[in-house]
């Protein structure tokens, strides 16, 4: 097997593979590492399971010392503490997804943070979310913010504290590759999207902005202890960040609103 260390968030891969696509999706898409002081992670990953994606179900199974995350094109054996799984993947998407349902667990369960659906750029020095429901416009949103650096156009990776919240370049992308210089910015505000014929935004209470936000985590439910964290994060971040209801017209004037 070949290897690679990957930096995802503030965080340490080392990731254990055959496949020669499956090494070249990884340079394409993440931070490449040498020699990592330390390793947070490690995934060993076999390709060939399964069929290719149908639908976006997920069974979980937890036993004594495994968590198991099985859909129709991906498998993962994990540790009860996501330190290290065995992954099976059918494709590339297939490995995308898995990936992400892995890192999101993991950064809940050491309550570092959490994986939002979202896009996210950045404007002088601070970044933005822009999130929503699904066709809501966040893939716009971020095509429409060029030539902002953009943190995000899927999955943004959300560190989460008492007092700070840091948004980091995430790997996990959709249509727009990273282009800038990966750095993480200070998270200043979450954009709720809506289209519309005007540009219009409006601050959110923090209890309706929690409500909102809650259905936008990447997260995979499988036991109260880890649902609680969630919810405590959550409430964590819309005490230290404001969350809008942005309506906006598809041209980037709404920025006249954030910036």
């Amino acid at each position: 097997m070949k290897e690679l260390q990957l930096q995802i968030g503030d965080h340490s891969a080392r990731v254990s593979c055959t496949s020669l696509n499956l090494m070249n999706f990884f340079k394409r898409q993440f931070t490449v590492k040498e020699n990592a002081a330390q390793v947070d992670l490690n995934i060993t990953i076999h390709e060939g399971y399964g069929n290719p994606f149908t639908n976006y179900e997920v069974r979980v199974l937890k036993g004594i010392k495994t968590v198991n995350f099985q859909r129709a094109d991906y498998l993962i054996e994990a540790s009860l503490d996501y330190k290290s799984a065995i992954v099976y993947v059918h494709d590339e998407l297939a490995l995308k997804h898995a990936l992400m349902n892995l890192y999101s667990s993991y950064i809940v369960y050491h309550n570092w943070g959490l994986l939002i659906h979202s896009s996210c750029a950045v404007e002088t020095g601070k970044a933005h979310i822009f999130s929503g429901h699904s066709g809501a416009g966040k893939s716009t949103a971020a095509s429409l913010s060029e030539p902002r650096e953009l943190l995000s156009d899927e999955a943004s990776i959300v560190k989460i504290t008492s007092d700070n919240v840091t948004i980091f370049d995430s790997p996990f992308r959709s249509e727009l590759n990273s282009e800038g210089n990966g750095q993480a910015a200070p998270l200043a505000s979450i954009q709720l999207l809506h289209q519309s014929i005007q540009n219009k935004r409006e601050q959110l209470k923090k209890t309706d902005a929690l409500i909102n936000l809650v259905d936008k985590v990447f997260y995979w439910a499988h036991s109260p202890e880890e649902s609680k964290k969630v919810m405590g994060l959550l409430k964590t971040l819309v005490s230290n960040v404001p969350v809008y209801e942005l309506y906006f017209k598809k041209d980037n004037t709404f920025w006249e609103l954030i910036s």
